[in-house]
């Protein structure tokens, strides 16, 4: 008889939390019993699983008493709080946060990329940040045969990365702006609605914003520290699905021709690549797609050995509630 576990989800309630729910069904997750968790404001509201009302609890120290699994996605400070007790509690932590990835004793895991370390966890394994996830994916096998020297991407990412306020935010403005009214914003410091901004969290005293060092970093601590990659991250008019423009540096030669026939043959990476018939990915080809989709690869004439190329992920899926599955899957 196949093992069923007790799992729990910290932040049940938000995009990420709800994702989470339908992930765990869809893929069959062998679920013994489901726990929905948030915060006080959602004391009261049920969530649809398996075709049962599941009733919210509210977050607390004893919350992880007789759960195999804990998934969080409610933020830094919460998962800094509350993941060590769900540990204590003999739970294993799958966190969506960024509150322990840089932590040099837990693993930062893209099943696809490094599955291997899994098993070195001491109780939490962190899921990286959403344009980490779906770059990597393309980075890896690249890598592999080529050795990347040099990583330069720029996202163009949704509004549902910043939360259930933001794709609210984003449809309001839309429709003040459509009957000629000046839209309020307060989830982004600027108007999103027919807008673009290159500013994502905080910036630093280098002017780097801190989800621009997260790409940099995480990047690094999962391909190599040595790992020379910038970013400029940008917040677009697109509900769901994050994209990239990415220009990778080889130390050996690689074709665009090669690279294609590679990136076909990695896990978790379709490519959709015929300029000719207007062929690429877009955002609303990946929204609520398991894959990360890649195109618009080319050859970069300024270097020996470059490519440029163009990718698209659904943030809410792979980019957070299917990765953190796929490690729990995993486990």
């Amino acid at each position: 008889m196949k093992k069923s576990y007790n799992v729990g989800i910290v932040g049940a309630t938000g995009a990420v939390g709800r994702e989470m729910i339908k992930v765990l069904e869809q893929r069959k997750f062998p679920v013994k019993t489901l726990r929905l968790i948030a915060s006080e404001k959602s004391k009261g509201l049920k969530l649809p699983f398996k075709g049962k009302k599941i009733p919210v609890e509210v977050l607390n120290g004893n919350s992880f008493e007789g759960l195999d699994l804990a998934l969080f996605s409610a933020g830094a400070q919460r998962s800094l709080e509350f993941a060590p007790k769900a540990v204590e509690a003999g739970c294993v932590v799958v966190d969506n946060s960024s509150a322990f990835r840089m932590e040099q004793e837990v693993p930062l895991v893209v099943p696809e990329v490094n599955a291997h370390l899994i098993p070195t966890h001491k109780g939490i394994i962190a899921n990286p940040n959403c344009s980490t996830i779906q770059l990597v994916l393309t980075l890896k096998p690249l890598h592999d045969k080529a050795k990347i020297k040099r990583v330069v991407v720029s996202t163009y990412q949704s509004v549902s990365g910043a939360g259930g306020r933001a794709i609210e935010e984003l449809r309001e403005q839309t429709k003040e702006i459509l009957k000629g009214k000046k839209p309020k914003s307060t989830r982004f410091p600027h108007q999103i609605a027919f807008n673009v901004i290159p500013h994502i969290d905080v910036f630093f005293e280098d002017g780097y914003t801190r989800e621009e060092v997260k790409i940099i970093k995480e990047t690094q601590k999962i391909m190599d520290e040595n790992f020379a990659v910038t970013a400029t991250t940008v917040r677009v008019p697109v509900f769901y699905a994050h994209s990239e423009s990415v220009n990778c540096e080889f130390e050996k030669p690689i074709t665009p021709e090669e690279a294609r026939k590679i990136l076909s043959k990695a896990p978790g990476v379709e490519v959709i690549d015929d300029p000719k018939e207007a062929k690429y990915p877009l955002a609303i080809h990946g929204a609520g797609k398991d894959n990360v989709f890649v195109g618009r690869i080319r050859k970069d004439p300024t270097v020996p050995s470059g490519l440029n190329f163009w990718v698209v992920g659904d943030n809410l899926r792979k980019g957070a509630a299917l990765n953190a599955i796929q490690i729990a899957e995993r486990l």
